[in-house]
């Protein structure tokens, strides 16, 4: 009973510390979360002679449109920092997203108009004001009135911040957007029915279907005087947009199909998974001037290049052919071989005791002669018989 009761206690003791380390692991992300330590990459104290002053975690005003487009984003964290040099000050934002898709989005709605681009990422704008900045799934937004001459430095800045960005892939749903009558930087990355509304405001709600996984580009374009707004959207499979574009026709005044109808009229057409909507045109015409140009096709090539891995000539291919079928032929031999050597040994050892019984061996005859086969006669085990002699 003694040892039973030490027992329990040890068990006792066991839980509780257990229970108490993983009480500690899940509180821990909270308790550092507004401190910036070396595992939440943040601001650099310092960059190309600029000196950071205090750092301090930023985030939006909840309840507000901002914060429901930035959660669309994936929004995870930002933070905010000035820094100086000489006399001069300039101040940082930097916001952190799920992964760089959602980098490119929230991107494409904090750019406006009025910036151009620049060559410090691959995609980055800046304004005498102001600069924007994608690395990875890092938004870096500087203010200040020298923001246009410090694209060397924030160069620096951005290469600073790479180091901790997550460098996948961006879409590439805009390469679809046609350039013909485009306004300058007026596309944008589009995940959520928040964000739809603030660019193609035509419907409240998830109308395009993101919660079935599309994804979306607005632009817009200027024809005669007149502006157009141009939706294109990629869906999963070619069921899935065929089936949205039947709710279109539902809830829209679909290619303006009846006469004095009240909805809202759009201009749509289907290609593949991709569907593009056109708002705001005057007439089936001036709408084809953008559906026209919008087209998706699937190419298929033997020779397309690999994204990491290069590919071997021809030479080597097929000295490895060789190399491989030589390889394969002479384990066959081998493994030939030692299989037939080991049977025949076998039975030269133990002739009837493993292989070949006449218990359980049946031979067919076909009765050409009078002696009987017996299995010896297969590998040459029976003694000759004498023969008789010829009868008198």
């Amino acid at each position: 009973m003694r040892i039973l009761a030490h027992f329990r206690i040890t068990a006792a003791v066991l839980f509780l510390g257990l229970l108490a380390g993983l009480t500690g692991a899940a509180a821990l992300p909270a308790a550092t979360q507004g401190s910036a330590s070396p595992s939440t990459p943040g601001l650099p104290d310092s960059f190309s002679g600029w000196t950071g002053g205090p750092r301090t975690q930023a985030g939006v005003v909840s309840g507000s449109s901002d914060a429901s487009i930035f959660g669309e984003y994936g929004w995870v964290t930002g933070w905010e920092r000035t820094y100086t040099k000489g006399g001069r000050s300039i101040k940082v934002d930097l916001y952190q997203t799920k992964d760089p898709s959602d980098g490119y989005g929230l991107y494409s709605y904090l750019r406006d108009s009025e910036m151009r681009g620049t060559d410090i990422t691959q995609h980055s704008s800046i304004s005498p004001t102001r600069a924007l900045i994608l690395q990875g799934n890092f938004i870096v937004e500087a203010h200040g009135a020298e923001a246009e001459a410090l694209q060397p430095d924030l160069k620096e800045l951005a290469s600073a911040i790479a180091a901790h960005a997550d460098q996948g892939a961006y879409p590439t749903l805009w390469m679809h957007l046609p350039e013909d009558g485009m306004e300058l930087r007026s596309d944008h990355y589009v995940l959520g029915p928040e964000t739809l509304r603030h660019f193609f405001p035509i419907a409240d709600g998830d109308w395009l279907g993101f919660s079935t996984g599309a994804e979306a580009e607005v632009a817009r374009y200027r024809f005669n005087g007149n502006q157009l707004t141009l939706l294109v959207a990629d869906f999963p499979t070619p069921q899935i947009a065929t089936e949205q574009l039947e709710r279109f026709s539902q809830q829209f005044n679909l290619n303006a199909a009846n006469v004095g109808d009240s909805r809202p009229t759009v201009y749509a057409r289907r290609d593949l998974t991709l569907v593009s909507l056109v708002a705001n045109a005057r007439s089936q015409e001036e709408a084809n001037r953008l559906l026209d140009q919008i087209h998706t096709a699937i190419h298929v090539t033997w020779n397309e290049p690999s994204a990491s891995l290069k590919e071997p000539g021809i030479g080597p291919i097929i000295v490895g052919i060789i190399v491989g079928t030589g390889a394969i032929c002479m384990f066959a031999i081998v493994a030939g071989v030692a299989f037939g050597g080991v049977r025949l040994l076998v039975k030269r050892l133990l002739p009837g005791k493993v292989f070949d019984r006449d218990s359980q061996l049946q031979v067919l005859q076909l009765g050409l002669g009078s002696k009987p086969i017996q299995v010896q006669d297969f590998y040459g085990l029976a003694k000759p018989e004498a023969a008789e002699p010829p009868a008198e």
